[in-house]
């Protein structure tokens, strides 16, 4: 069946996308080669994809004003316009729930309650609880970073292990949480509910973790113990709230907002002042200001990609390179498909979330030819994100705990043992339930 769109025009549209990959993983490249840190984090991508933009207006075949408007069609999309909402509401319920203490309190309740002869699992734990709670695995290390390396010394726990036990388990928040941008990203781009991607998420991230934790106690050495910090209670309450509301079902908005609330009022009941409540807030927001701009440029060049048929020309292409397994199976095809766009798309970028939004319409294209349900594709996008992200050697994940933990960033994303067992494990559940998609 030949295809309904003109080739050597899709092929020509994808340029713009290619040319900001290029950019982003080339000045990293370079920089990496100089001995910059962070070599990947130097070029800001709201920054990186402006030239990629600019091309899109300049192969288009049409008016300035007639560009304006495709770009603007696409960056004021609904999806694109609810994402960056979702953001800001998120990053500041993450710094109210911060700026009262409750990252500090989840982590020493968490150590307080762990046996000595379960160190490496329990901290497994802390990190996932931290980042489910918080929505980010760099804020979960930057929070937990320190302490564990503490505890790596004075137990005598390779720091390597500890430090992959880190980022393993502030990749299984990051993937789970339902304020983490890999999750807004997924759901809006897919077209699904965040408490119906949580619960596809569970039945590959849940096995997943058991299978971490049990590797992780075979590998704690012998017990030791570790001192603890006195914690309030109540400033762990927020994030369990949140948390319940989502899985709830209730609208996100309200949940968030709700959250932010209840997270000062907590805050209230010690030193948290209302004056700062409000800088919070407004730190929040900026805090999301890359991610939000990121997201309405990618929506706006998208446009151009699709009017042109970019994305149903990537869809074929890599249906083409699965058709051997979709002579077996379809779902299983696209699926995988979908697994192997988003990994090679955060390869290139080392960001998961700016590759999900990358990714994000080529894979509902994926999907929606497949038959597969908006909240497995997004669920599909989130996990392998997440898994090469937490894979990296050049993400920022390994970078920040390298740097943390005095080793290589090569030993920290190589000991990440769950981002490994996550990937088995999907591709072991989408070949087992292949028309349960």
């Amino acid at each position: 069946m030949q295809p309904s769109f003109n080739k050597n025009k899709a092929i020509l549209s994808l340029l713009p996308l290619l040319t900001f990959v290029a950019l982003f993983l080339g000045s990293g490249l370079y920089l990496q080669s100089q001995g910059v840190d962070y070599a990947f984090y130097q070029l800001p991508a709201p920054v990186a994809i402006l030239p990629a933009i600019m091309l899109a207006f300049i192969l288009n075949k049409g008016t300035v004003n007639q560009c304006v408007e495709t770009f603007i069609k696409g960056a004021g999309h609904n999806n694109i316009i609810t994402m960056c909402l979702i953001y800001l509401l998120a990053g500041a319920f993450s710094a109210v729930a911060s700026a009262t203490g409750g990252v500090d309190a989840v982590v020493n309740a968490g150590l307080s309650l762990i046996p000595p002869s379960l160190l490496l699992p329990g901290l497994f734990l802390i990190a996932a609880v931290v980042s489910t709670a918080m929505g980010t695995s760099m804020g979960t290390i930057g929070a937990i970073g320190p302490i564990a390396y503490a505890v790596s010394i004075k137990t005598g726990i390779d720091p390597a292990l500890m430090a992959g036990t880190i980022v393993s388990g502030a990749m299984f928040g990051d993937n789970l949480s339902i304020i983490s941008d890999t999750t807004i990203a997924a759901t809006r781009t897919q077209g699904c509910e965040m408490k119906d991607k949580f619960k596809e998420n569970l039945k590959i991230a849940v096995p997943a973790a058991i299978l971490t934790i049990g590797l992780l106690f075979y590998l704690t050495p012998a017990a030791q113990v570790v001192e603890t910090k006195d914690y309030d209670i109540w400033l762990v309450l927020p994030y369990a709230f949140i948390l319940v509301l989502a899985v709830a079902g209730l609208n996100v908005f309200v949940v968030l907002f709700s959250g932010i609330i209840f997270a000062a009022l907590m805050g209230f009941t010690g030193s948290y002042e209302g004056a700062s409540f409000v800088k919070d807030i407004y730190k929040g927001f900026t805090d999301m200001q890359e991610i939000f701009l990121l997201s309405m440029f990618i929506g706006g060049l998208s446009e151009f990609i699709r009017i042109n048929g970019g994305l149903d020309y990537i869809a074929q292409k890599i249906q083409a390179i699965t058709k051997i397994i979709a002579k077996w199976h379809r779902k299983v095809a696209d699926q995988l498909g979908i697994a192997a766009l988003v990994l090679t798309s955060n390869v290139c970028i080392a960001n998961n979330t700016v590759s999900i939004i990358v990714a994000g319409p080529i894979a509902k294209k994926l999907a929606d030819d497949g038959e597969i349900s908006g909240k497995r594709s997004a669920s599909l996008l989130d996990i392998f994100a997440c898994v090469t992200q937490g894979s990296l050697p050049y993400g920022a994940q390994a970078l920040l705990l390298g740097a943390t933990f005095k080793i290589s960033p090569w030993e920290v994303s190589t000991s990440s043992y769950y981002c490994f067992i996550l990937a088995f494990t999907a591709i072991t559940i989408i070949c087992l339930r292949r028309n349960k998609a």
